[in-house]
């Protein structure tokens, strides 16, 4: 895609709830190779049978499809309720994208389109969204919210992070999801994106990544990472300099004379992370930018169905 026509698709909130919608689309149309086979486009009809519950809205005719039992869903039912929560520090608008790459190549990228891609969903199934970003400060709060004005405004915040990144900005992923937390009083599912570059005790930081989860919230972290350099390392043997986008801490080395302990450490960290957050009932799952959304869209449904 040329530079004119990537700029030409996030101009708007319009592009870029065309393109969100066209990957929801798309994931839509191979349903059929999915676990989900069977759902209407809308996703708003039916919701999982749980035993004990009556039968008297049971879908007989999807369950002579799928050998599954939901029942009708109603408008008047209280649907779910979503935050979304993007991490905006310096580290997030990594790499650095060259004309030629698309504006998903990058983490705030990944996630801003990642963010629309769920709020597309969220809107064709008639669910409240709300959304935090943060950085070094907590930048934006909306709260949650289904009206067609909020998804404008919303969508337009999203638009914003991709046009204006601001430079050398640290992250206080600690102290600003505490203050999410409080403010989100009503039973909803909170999904984050955010590389984890959070220095500091690990210990506080899923402290806070719990007090999300106060009032019987689901949490979900994705873990947004570039593959190809982040966790693979994969740089030539030539002298190297590599700058914390964060702190400005800059490190001469050549790569391939740390790729191994480097990837060792990644490695182990991604595995505490994964225990962690499952210890915690936390759902964790790494996402690259360099993948599609459909693990995104997959995660969300699976867990909207546990949620109830």
């Amino acid at each position: 895609m040329k530079i004119e026509e990537q700029k030409e698709i996030v101009s708007g909130f319009k592009h870029l709830e065309l393109l969100a919608n066209q990957v929801v689309e798309g994931f839509i149309s191979g349903m059929h190779k999915s676990p989900f086979h069977g759902f209407s486009a809308e996703f708003a009809e039916h919701k999982v049978y749980n035993a004990g519950e009556s039968t008297k809205h049971i879908d007989w005719k999807l369950f002579a499809k799928t050998d599954r039992l939901y029942t009708k869903k109603f408008e008047e039912e209280t649907n779910l309720r979503c935050h979304i929560i993007i991490d905006n520090s310096s580290s997030m608008h990594y790499p650095k994208l060259k004309n030629d790459e698309l504006f998903f190549h990058n983490k705030i990228g990944f996630s801003v389109l990642a963010s629309a891609v769920l709020m597309n969903l969220l809107k064709k199934q008639r669910d409240a969204v709300g959304l935090s970003v943060y950085s070094d400060t907590y930048e934006y709060y909306a709260p949650e919210k289904g009206s067609d004005r909020h998804h404008r405004m919303i969508l337009n915040k999203l638009e914003d992070l991709l046009e204006n990144p601001k430079e050398s900005k640290s992250t206080d992923t600690i102290t600003f999801l505490h203050q999410i937390a409080e403010k989100i009083h009503r039973r909803s599912m909170i999904i984050l994106f955010t590389d984890m570059f959070q220095t500091g005790n690990q210990e506080a930081l899923f402290n806070a990544l719990q007090h999300l989860k106060h009032n019987k919230h689901k949490v979900v972290v994705f873990h947004v990472i570039d593959k190809k350099t982040e966790i693979n390392f994969n740089f030539d043997n030539a002298p190297r300099k590599f700058i914390d986008l964060e702190t400005g801490e800059q490190i001469n080395v050549f790569a391939d004379t740390i790729k191994e302990a480097y990837e060792e450490k990644v490695n182990a960290y991604f595995k505490t992370l994964a225990m962690t957050c499952a210890q915690n009932k936390i759902k964790y799952v790494p996402v690259a930018v360099e993948e599609s959304f459909e693990k995104i869209l997959t995660t969300y449904l699976v867990e909207k169905q546990m949620f109830g």
